[in-house]
């Protein structure tokens, strides 16, 4: 395993970053699939020996010599989260990689038992040269600009891995940090407010809930330093309404970014609001539910390989259980890589309808934003979608306290929020409009905005 805790070592590490953030703009198409497919071999290779993927390829009858490309991807097994945990922890590395010195980092846990895989800082430094390229297409300066992240600083989550145990320690050596700011997910919302208001972040990105939830505060007059000229969300649906109710309230745009700590950075929207893959860090597919591609334009079940990186290869991996899009059009951004429409949610929070078709996320997640913009106000603080079962399904609401006998009724919105989810829904499924003071965390986390307690 290469170690970067040698300065020189983190160096030529940060100065190929100079290379590979410009590469989706300054390559064309053709040299960025000549890149992926390099680097495809490269990784097939190095899975090779990896207990886990050795049996599956021979079983298959598959040889890293077959492997001329990412056209011939299909020829391999698909990887699913039982892989990865029924062969943890020897069977999920390369014999040579040393797991004392690696990182090991696990999902939430958010579809069921969480996945625990291994990596290393330099893998972790190459994902890393993702997020930069990400806060470039927002125009923050990642050396000078005042930025401020909430992200999930509980032990072996990929955020921790990435900041506390690589960015600080090691980075830390050569590049003063003193413009970067790392706030905890779990803390209350008064308290991160009071730190981001003394620290007055230029940037400001986390999950969508602690956005909102900051956003509620900002309009109750807490923060007024808290200004930042551009903004960013990640780790959960960004609908229409939360969306909104952030850039009106801090008057800034917010741009949506997608990755996972299986896959490291994935997706990022660019300024024209397009979502482009990271191609040259990742390979998507879409399929359906039998395994077989979805045409562009259809919403389908991805599947991620990863193109870098040691410790756990991450090769037709199928657990992100996220509906992605593939959309067959060109962004006139500059960046040349594929494009997909807006994340739709995971597969295991979709609603469910009794005829089996699935209703991603995001299709009913802008219900509430849609009626609030009908009747001309922000009365909804908060909302929650929960399916109880296949004939039932609740919409939890919080109202503003401040707004309540302002406007429109809470019941007449309570009967076009329903009105509107009827129609997405259908009639076969109960909808419940109920109000409620709050609505939960989930441990550190800010609380799903869609939960399906139904197997699909």
């Amino acid at each position: 395993m290469t170690s970067i805790t040698n300065p020189v070592v983190a160096y030529h590490l940060l100065k190929g970053y100079f290379v590979e953030e410009n590469r989706v703009r300054r390559d064309s198409i053709k040299k960025i699939n000549r890149y992926r497919d390099k680097s495809f071999r490269k990784i097939v290779r190095y899975a090779y020996n990896v207990p886990i993927y050795r049996k599956k390829y021979k079983d298959a009858g598959i040889h890293p010599d077959d492997i001329k490309g990412i056209a011939d991807i299909k020829k391999l097994p698909f990887i699913t989260r039982d892989d990865f945990r029924k062969n943890f922890p020897d069977g999920i590395v390369h014999p040579s990689f040393d797991r004392n010195k690696a990182h090991l980092v696990s999902t939430s846990g958010s579809t069921g038992q969480p996945v625990s895989i291994y990596t290393d800082s330099y893998t972790i430094i190459k994902a890393l040269f993702g997020f930069l390229r990400e806060l470039k297409e927002y125009g923050v300066n990642w050396r000078k600009t005042r930025m401020s992240i909430i992200v999930d600083l509980t032990p072996e989550s990929a955020e921790e891995a990435y900041l506390n145990q690589t960015v600080m320690p090691y980075l830390g050596k050569i590049f003063s940090f003193k413009n970067l700011q790392i706030l905890h997910v779990g803390e209350e919302p008064e308290a991160l407010i009071k730190k981001l208001d003394e620290f007055k972040p230029e940037f400001l990105g986390g999950y969508p809930g602690v956005l909102r939830a900051l956003a509620v505060l900002k309009r109750q007059g807490y923060g007024k330093n808290v200004n930042p000229e551009v903004m960013s969300s990640s780790g959960a649906v960004l609908d229409d309404y939360t969306k909104k109710y952030i850039e009106d309230t801090f008057n800034a745009k917010i741009y949506d970014v997608y990755g996972s700590t299986e896959a490291g950075p994935v997706a990022f929207e660019c300024r024209m609001g397009n979502y482009h893959i990271h191609s040259d860090l990742v390979h998507l597919e879409f399929i359906d539910e039998e395994g077989n591609d979805v045409v562009s334009g259809e919403p389908g079940h991805v599947v991620v390989t990863k193109l870098y990186g040691t410790g756990t290869p991450v090769i037709r991996y199928m657990g992100m259980d996220d509906i992605l899009t593939l959309i067959d059009k060109k962004c006139g951004c500059g960046i040349n890589t594929d494009i997909i429409s807006r994340v739709g949610g995971r597969r295991v929070d979709a609603i469910i309808l009794p005829n089996g078709r699935v209703i991603p996320p995001l299709s009913i997640t802008g219900i509430p934003g849609e009626v609030m913009k009908k009747f001309g106000t922000d009365k909804v603080k908060q909302f929650q979608i929960v399916q109880e079962n296949l004939g039932e399904m609740n919409v939890f609401i919080v109202i503003d306290e401040e707004l309540r006998d302002v406007g429109p009724s809470v019941e007449k919105i309570f009967d076009e929020i329903n009105k509107e989810c009827k129609k997405k829904v259908g009639e076969e499924i109960n909808v419940n409009i109920a109000e409620v003071s709050s609505i939960k965390k989930e441990g550190n986390l800010p609380p799903s905005v869609v939960i399906s307690k139904v197997s699909s």
